[in-house]
């Protein structure tokens, strides 16, 4: 009987004669009874709605479908889990909303139906869920107010009800919740003032409230959180000053108060917190700024602008990595240690400061001028003095090794050393990065950890430190050194560039330029700055991408293949504008060998002839292009998407529904064209044989020709209509295809 509700719902459909066996079945665990007790999506890719017939499996105890294609409303049925313990669809796009049955499942201790479309209110039968210690109903279309009598689930450790519609007061109740360690209420249209209650919760370490329509003043209860590390509640309307006892949070990490009407002066006690980031930008701030800090600080981020503070710029700000204080009624010079560090954007707006930045006056001169002119240059003189002495002994060390000489311009300029075992180089690093401190680190992959270090000239690089393991080899200096000097005869806009390289004390590091706003995986994982990237963004960056791939691909010589082309390697600017990374897995391409290797990539972007050839070509980079430019223009990774497309019902699937539904869809005609060329190529690149895929330097032609289908509004063309597309396929190509019945003609005519 279980094994016939399971084919019911339709997602086990080629296992209609193999029902004695369902236990064995993807996705099943059963118990030693033969009952069902699990289903999951680690090995199964699920499309379509959730049948009420699934009611039928009393035995099951955890039912954990994230991140597929699950559509239509959410079943009463699934109220008679009694035995129930984890319930998962988030990540899929369920409608509707949460059944009043729900309440039955009283052995629940984990609800996420986070990231789908449910709507209407939360059910006040939730609160007979006692067991929950997870409920999170986020980034959903949830309207009305939070329930009171959420405040009985006194298990719940994790409560994010964030970017919903819910609208009235916070409930006292919410109080009661006396082991919630994490409160997540984030853009929403809560009113009223924030209940005292929530400041007992001795355990609650993340608290956000931020972008809500919140009133009143800030606590004074608020130390009585020790626990806290994070409290964000900005984009409100709280008032009055900020309390002095917020200085008692003793492990508070991030503090952001911004676009309130706070009033009053900034207590001394706020710099006390070990914060790494602390954000009052936006308010109506007054007085001077604290002047005197300990050395044992451990603000990293710093945000006042937009107040309306006075007075001196501290002396005390050396431990800073970003500050901003513009638009304020500052006065006086801007310490000159600032200057270095910091671009003129972070003092704007402060008319009577002056100091030697752009856009500010020269400070006046002073009597003592000479004598810290001399203070300065002989230290300097004695520096480079020393430092000469060093390199002079260093040449004459790699004279006697029969070892050639590096051409070094400038001592301590790592923009110059490039091959070359820079001693003053690696100092610059250590002192750059406290060390490696994890505190630098931006991101780790599989070849080694990125940093992100100021030097003292004030340029920011982005730091590849090979992982320790690999930096022990000794084999591994001479192909760490071919790489860097490959990558370093590389100059293409949409390149990241390589700086240096440094080898020292077995540590191998690439220095490249640092790129502001991070990988494209991480801006189109939060939907604020996947917002910034409107439709006309997405496509050029698919376009950059190509045109980089090309240029690696058609002018290098030889030619270089990336091998692991995925969102986390494409890096975008402060403009939004994607440069291909990481080049660790890159090896160039010699067309007299097999070309065999080592399975490499990224899971979900290698091309499926890999697996079994393990031959690379360009086209394995043509293949991960495809789900890369997919991922860009769905706002996620298409995983689900490519198993669909598979099935005959595919054709059923349109272009408008798989965009990413966070923008709208596109009013401009000539972006509608742009976003349907681009699938174009996407499913052209796609194509499970390599020999009917394009090359990058045909599809990056394409791109630049500005040459567009005249297409159907977006709504009219399906998956399987631009799949099944000839554009790009040679003549002989064409006639295979054609044979195979595997071309279609898009409803559009081609230019191209």
């Amino acid at each position: 009987m279980e094994a016939e509700a399971l084919l019911r719902t339709g997602w086990w459909d080629g296992y209609v004669n193999r029902t004695s066996e369902h236990c064995n079945w993807p996705g099943i665990s059963c118990n030693e009874a033969g009952r069902v007790i699990q289903i999951y999506s680690t090995r199964l890719a699920v499309s379509g709605s959730i049948s009420p017939e699934i009611g039928a499996l009393s035995s099951l105890l955890c039912l954990d479908l994230p991140h597929n294609a699950l559509v239509g409303e959410l079943p009463p049925s699934l109220g008679k889990f009694t035995l129930l313990e984890k319930l998962d669809l988030s990540g899929n796009s369920i409608n509707g909303s949460i059944p009043l049955d729900w309440g039955n499942m009283k052995r629940l201790k984990q609800l996420d139906l986070s990231n789908n479309q449910i709507r209407g209110p939360i059910p006040p039968t939730l609160a007979n869920l006692t067991n929950l210690k997870m409920l999170n109903l986020s980034k959903n279309q949830i309207i009305g107010p939070v329930p009171s009598t959420l405040g009985n689930l006194t298990n719940l450790e994790l409560l994010d009800l964030s970017f919903n519609q819910i609208t009235g007061a916070i409930p006292r109740e919410i109080g009661n919740l006396k082991n919630l360690s994490e409160l997540k209420l984030s853009k929403n249209k809560l009113n009223g003032s924030i209940p005292l209650s929530i400041f007992n919760l001795s355990r609650l370490s993340l608290f956000y409230l931020d972008s809500n329509l919140l009133e009143g003043p800030l606590p004074q209860e608020m130390e009585n959180l020790k626990a806290l590390s994070f409290l964000d509640l900005s984009s409100n309307k709280l008032i009055g000053p900020i309390p002095s006892q917020i200085g008692n949070c003793s492990v508070l990490e991030g503090l952001y108060l911004s676009n309130n009407h706070i009033t009053g002066s900034i207590p001394f006690e706020v710099f006390t917190c070990p914060h790494h980031t602390l954000d009052l930008s936006h308010n109506f701030i007054e007085g001077e700024i604290p002047h005197h800090f300990h050395n044992d600080l451990y603000l990293n981020d710093l945000d006042l602008s937009h107040n309306n503070l006075t007075g001196m710029i501290p002396e005390s700000f050396w431990f800073l990595e970003t500050l901003n204080l513009s638009y304020n009624s500052l006065e006086g010079p801007i310490p000159e240690y600032l200057s270095y560090k910091f671009s003129s954007d972070s003092f704007w707006g402060n008319k009577y400061l002056c100091g030697n930045l752009p856009d500010f006056s020269p400070c006046p001169s002073k009597s003592s001028n000479k004598l810290k002119i001399v203070e300065i240059i002989l230290p300097v003189l004695f520096f480079l003095a020393f430092m000469a002495l060093g390199v002079l002994l260093f040449l004459r060390s790699r004279a006697k090794d029969n070892i050639p000489e590096p051409n070094v311009t400038k001592n301590g300029d790592l923009f110059s050393i490039l091959n070359f075992d820079g001693r003053i180089a690696f100092e610059d690093i250590i002192e750059a990065t406290n060390d490696f401190d994890i505190r630098y680190c931006i991101g780790t992959g599989g070849y080694g950890s990125v940093y992100r270090a100021q030097l003292p000239s004030g340029k920011i690089v982005a730091l590849k430190k090979l992982h320790r393991k690999e930096a022990e080899v000794l084999a591994f200096d001479k192909s760490f050194k071919n790489e860097a000097k490959i990558l370093s005869e590389i100059r293409y806009k949409n390149i990241v560039k390589l700086h240096g390289f440094c080898l020292h004390n077995r540590c191998m590091f690439l220095i490249y330029e640092y790129m502001a706003r991070g990988s494209l995986f991480c801006v189109l994982a939060y939907d604020n700055e996947a917002m910034e990237l409107d439709w006309i963004k997405r496509v050029k960056i698919i376009k950059d991408t190509a045109c980089a791939l090309s240029y690696l691909h058609h002018d290098c010589h030889p030619p270089i293949v990336h091998r692991d082309i995925s969102s986390n390697n494409i890096l975008l600017n402060s403009n939004l504008e994607a440069c291909v990374s990481d080049f660790g897995t890159a090896r160039l391409i010699d067309p007299d060998s097999s070309n065999q290797t080592m399975l490499v990539g990224t899971y979900g972007y290698i091309a499926p002839e890999l697996a079994y050839t393990m031959v690379v070509t360009e086209k394995c980079d043509v293949y991960s292009f495809g789900v890369l430019a997919l991922e860009t223009l769905m706002g996620k990774h298409p995983c689900e998407l490519l198993v669909s497309l598979s099935a005959s019902f595919s054709k059923n699937i349109m272009l408008s529904d798989i965009l990413d539904p966070r923008l709208s869809l596109p009013s401009d005609r000539r972006v509608a064209k742009d976003i349907v060329f681009a699938a174009t190529v996407a499913f052209a690149c796609l194509r499970s044989n390599p020999k009917f895929r394009p090359t990058m330097k045909c599809a990056s032609q394409e791109f630049r020709s500005r040459k567009r289908p005249v297409a159907d509004r977006l709504q009219a063309i399906s998956l399987l209509q631009l799949k099944e597309h000839d554009l790009y396929m040679d003549d002989e190509a064409k006639i295979q295809s054609q044979k195979s019945g595997e071309i279609v003609e898009l409803h559009a005519s081609s230019s191209t």
